[in-house]
């Protein structure tokens, strides 16, 4: 639970009053931009960072008053594997379990059962510096369960995976969650928090701009999508001035590919028809052409008229998380 958190970088405002909460046993999936304040929050949640203002709770614990105690029933996975490359997984992994004082003896049989349980084992004597990407991140998530956590954060920790690694990590993560533990995920990746999230926290610019489950966002955008790409890449100006008068929203464009999506309310069959008439009168020829219900990128345009991906102008937060990008762990 966090209520009105608030950080700054200097003149930078990276959080401006952000509010969570996230059920036990459940997914909370923070979706935002670069920049947008998601790190920062984790930081603070996991005591790396002290707000300015605000408070928060994780697992009964205030995040400040009892921070070394809240450390002890956390687990977190950053952006980036904080793994030593020179140890071997296996090394590793007793590392951490030592620095929970878990002694020895345990920290060598939990180093096993998480080797075996993320597809280690036959790797477990090897050192990391051989290891994939892919590898890497699984180490790194398993190094943040040692300390068996009743919440886990994970920072957007499928950056840099190829689709097989990241399909991957999703069923790890799920069942993490059926054993009882509770994960805030945060992600810029749409597909990522409709497939994991119970409920999701869009944030942008610090702030907290739209939240609920994935369908709860979509069926706020409203009815359907038009989605419709121009063979002619020249055209995609003359196309959306089409578009304009027939949809229930403003036309968002993919320049470099030449793909336009409008939302068109209750009435998507109807304005398909009208699309493509309008497409024909300006002699304007489609390479695709659909209708479908909104996804989540869809409502993330719709909220701040960019997409997750983009880069934010104005925020420092990426500056600021590249300064600290070396303070990664949450135990100690």
């Amino acid at each position: 639970m966090a209520e009105n958190l608030h950080k700054s970088f200097g003149r930078v405002r990276a959080l401006a009053g952000v509010s969570l909460e996230v059920a036990p046993g459940t997914i909370l999936g923070l979706l935002g931009p670069n920049g947008a304040g998601k790190t920062t929050a984790v930081r603070i949640l996991t005591t790396l960072l002290k707000p300015d203002q605000g408070r928060a709770e994780v697992a009964g614990y205030d995040v400040v008053r009892d921070a070394a105690a809240l450390r002890s029933v956390i687990g977190l996975a950053g952006q980036y594997a904080a793994v030593d490359e020179n140890l071997t997984g296996r090394e590793n992994l007793e590392l951490v379990g030592l620095l929970y004082h878990v002694g020895k003896v345990e920290a060598r049989r939990r180093a096993g059962e998480l080797l075996e349980r993320f597809g280690l084992s036959q790797a477990g004597h090897r050192e990391v510096k051989t290891y994939s990407g892919g590898m890497r991140r699984r180490l790194d998530l398993a190094a943040s369960l040692v300390g068996r956590p009743a919440v886990l954060f994970l920072d957007e920790p499928t950056t840099g995976l190829d689709p097989r690694g990241r399909l991957d990590l999703w069923e790890v993560i799920r069942e993490l969650v059926s054993d009882g533990t509770t994960l805030l995920l945060t992600t810029q990746y749409m597909e990522e928090a409709d497939q994991l999230a119970h409920r999701i926290v869009v944030i942008d610019h610090g702030l907290v701009i739209e939240q609920g489950t994935a369908d709860e966002l979509k069926d706020r955008v409203g009815g359907e999508v038009l989605e419709l790409q121009v063979a002619d890449r020249s055209a995609v100006a003359t196309a959306v001035g089409e578009l304009v008068a027939i949809g229930s929203g403003a036309p968002a464009v993919d320049n470099a590919s030449g793909r336009i999506t409008l939302p068109v309310g209750q009435s998507g069959t109807m304005i398909l028809a009208d699309a493509v008439r309008r497409m024909d009168g300006a002699g304007i020829t489609l390479s695709h052409l659909a209708l479908r219900r909104p996804s989540l990128d869809d409502v993330f345009l719709a909220l701040t008229g960019h997409a997750a991906e983009d880069e934010p102008t104005g925020d420092g937060e990426q500056g600021a998380g590249r300064r600290r990008s070396r303070d990664r762990g949450a135990s100690g």
